[in-house]
């Protein structure tokens, strides 16, 4: 392609992910625009100015939607370099886009961000090409179920738009796409280059035996923004006997860190030894394993400056002549072995295998009309990467690109569970504690096939002691002061109940504060705290029973709990029903004393049942003396609306 056509027909592909699937079907799209010839940049929102995208030929932004609507936190500053008021009404003129936006339709504000965004866009005078996509997390068929039947049209519509010249066709499908970067050998010897210590390494534990805490990790990965933290505590909370593994962890660390209920720790897992020793032998890597590596510049990216090349597959990890690394070190720290793989992951394979067989299932999967057999392949029996590949055992995938195949392992999110007097450690005046309540994702598929989540596996076998490099992430919850300390309806089943702990032990904190005269302004109206906990038995999952018990018998709330044990009694009890059982004390605290409602836990069904439960209440609140005429169920529907529109409506849930 001549210089001129590359500056003529120009890409930019921007999103704003909070857990990486944004991110992922970024690069897909991107994947797409390169095919279809044009020169592609792909990246996060908040690493572009909004001026600059009057220079591209076609921007595609893909958003998701975090906490209470709001844009993920590397989209934030773009968000809000948008919203400047002056901005003429010009500013976009010229800029021609698209977007997807992915969210989840159990949320109030279903995919709120990217809708301000796509408004916003108009505003400015940028054009939409292409009508935008949503997906959503409860779709049956996961987020491919709306995106691919749109990233099919759109492609379609693309080469319509912009026809290539006569004589130049798009890049087939079964043409690879070369990697961007590449790993190289190099003769340099790492600063921290050792053999692993093989007393270290990970122990096999028989499936039926406890979970031993033995392994004692040390974090050294240069992790953006993390904070250095100490597992301090690892401890199992449900009986051993019990259907599932819940444990109450801390983390300590020496640095002062605010932070408030809602707020979420990002922990980053390793995989374990035996899993990359597994893909070292399946891929005939073993050789080349301990080698010093670096990150080169794939071929067409050979002769680009410093500045135009696109971020590395890991771009918090620099390696360079003086900094190499090693592929085991990424297949074990970096590379997620153990993600459920997408759809592109079985396009990029299938250039791998000279097996005709396993090519043409390998693209099967990859082609929109087979997209339920690509889901009950994968996702329905959560099969991973290293299971692929165990499967389509004719797929070697060259070391050297081995970090452009596999996807970078993510952080997983955790709601904080402490609060208040929590936040310190223990006889010490400096530092600060986490405490998470973390559900181990262990179970038996229907195959008998035994599955686990790749962090929480991580978490459920560390010692205390080990260092972990964790990133701290303000939370969508984000009540406010007359929010903590005013009437409250907290529900949280199960692990939900974490950040509603969070603000109890805020909450009592804020208060005994008070009247120990030790807050400069008087609080607002202190309310009382209706909580209402979800499980399945009292005897093995109600958390923090002893401090609920506490907080009634020393007065200093006014904290109500009531107890949903679905399986306790013959007739199954959810937290729903509770909430028609106290109707009267719920539409009291919400209508009358202006409180609030704060929804954790589950995003499956629980929170459209649960906010059904409320309009039930509104309508039929058996009201007190003091309580108005009941609502209808538009009049229910409405005030909760309202309450949604100022923020005493919120929903956290995962």
């Amino acid at each position: 392609m001549s210089a001129e056509f590359e500056r003529a027909r120009t890409a930019l592909v921007l999103y704003g992910s909070e857990t990486g699937n944004a991110q992922e079907v970024a690069e897909e799209l991107g994947r797409t625009a390169e095919r279809l010839r044009f020169v592609t940049h792909v990246g996060e929102c908040n690493s572009v100015k909004a001026d600059s995208l009057t220079s591209y030929s076609l921007v595609i932004f893909v958003v998701s939607t975090t906490g209470q609507g709001d844009f993920p936190l590397n989209g934030r500053a773009f968000w809000r370099t948008l919203l400047l008021k002056r901005l003429p009404a010009t500013f976009l003129n010229g800029v021609q886009y698209t977007q997807f936006g992915l969210g989840d339709s159990s949320y109030p504000k279903f995919n709120w961000a990217s809708r301000k965004l796509r408004r916003r866009l108009a505003q400015l005078g940028a054009a939409e090409i292409y009508p935008c996509g949503e997906a959503d997390e409860q779709h049956p068929e996961g987020l491919e179920g709306t995106f691919l039947p749109w990233a099919t049209n759109l492609r379609r519509h693309l080469l319509e738009q912009y026809p290539l010249p006569a004589g130049l066709q798009p890049i087939p499908d079964d043409v690879q796409l070369p990697p961007k970067w590449i790993l190289e050998e190099t003769a340099a010897i790492p600063a921290s280059f050792t053999q692993q210590n093989k007393q270290e390494r990970d122990l096999l534990v028989a499936e039926d035996s406890e979970p031993h805490l033995y392994r004692l990790d040390s974090d050294e990965r240069p992790i953006p923004d993390a904070i250095i933290s100490t597992l301090t505590q690892n401890k199992r909370v449900t009986p051993k006997g019990h259907w599932q593994d819940v444990r109450h962890i801390c983390l300590t660390t020496s640095e002062t860190v605010p932070y408030s209920p809602g707020d979420m720790i990002s922990i980053t897992p390793k995989n374990f030894s035996v899993d990359v020793d597994e893909i070292l032998t399946l891929m005939n890597w073993t050789d080349v394993a301990d080698k010093p590596v670096l990150f080169v510049p794939g071929v067409l990216l050979r002769d680009k400056a410093g500045d135009e090349l696109p971020s590395p597959p890991i771009p918090y990890l620099v390696t360079s002549e003086s900094s190499p690394t090693t592929l085991r070190t990424l297949l074990t720290e970096y590379l997620d072995i153990r993600a459920i793989p997408r759809r592109s992951f079985f396009a990029n394979i299938a250039h791998y295998t000279s097996d005709e067989q396993h090519k043409e299932r390998l693209l099967e999967f990859t082609n929109p009309e087979f997209i339920d057999e690509l889901w009950d392949y994968t996702t329905r029996p959560r099969r991973s990467i290293l299971e692929v590949l165990h499967d389509f055992d004719t797929v070697k995938i060259p070391w050297q690109h081995a970090a452009s195949v596999l996807p970078v392992i993510r952080g997983r999110q955790f709601s904080i569970a402490s609060g208040g007097e929590l936040k310190r450690i223990p006889n010490q005046t400096n530092g600060t504690k986490f405490e998470l309540l973390i559900a181990i994702v262990k179970y038996k598929t229907i195959l008998k096939k035994i599955r686990e989540g790749v962090c929480t596996r991580y978490l459920s076998v560390l010692r205390p002691g080990s260092t972990l490099k964790v990133q701290l992430q303000r939370g969508g919850l984000n009540p406010t002061l007359k929010q903590l300390v005013g009437p409250s309806v907290m529900v949280g089943p199960g692990t939900g109940l974490a950040p509603l702990r969070a603000m109890v032990w805020e909450k009592a904190a804020l208060i005994k504060a008070s009247r120990e005269a030790q807050v400069e302004n008087p609080l607002p109206v202190i309310g009382q705290t209706l909580l209402l906990f979800g499980g399945r038995n009292r005897a093995a999952d109600y958390f923090f029973e002893s401090e609920w018990e506490h907080f009634e018998k020393e007065g200093l709330l006014d904290l109500r709990v009531l107890t949903a044990f679905s399986r306790d009694q013959q007739q199954k009890v959810y937290v729903q029903d509770r909430i028609r059982e106290h109707a009267d004390v719920i539409f009291k605290s919400l209508h009358e004393e202006a409180g609030s409602v704060f929804i954790c836990g589950s995003s499956g069904r629980m929170p459209q049942a649960v906010r059904e439960a409320l309009i039930e209440c509104f309508q039929n609140p058996n009201a007190s003396a003091t309580a108005t005429d009941a609502y209808t169920r538009e009049q229910a529907e409405h005030f909760l609306l309202e309450m949604e529109k100022t923020g005493s409506y919120k929903q956290e849930t995962w």
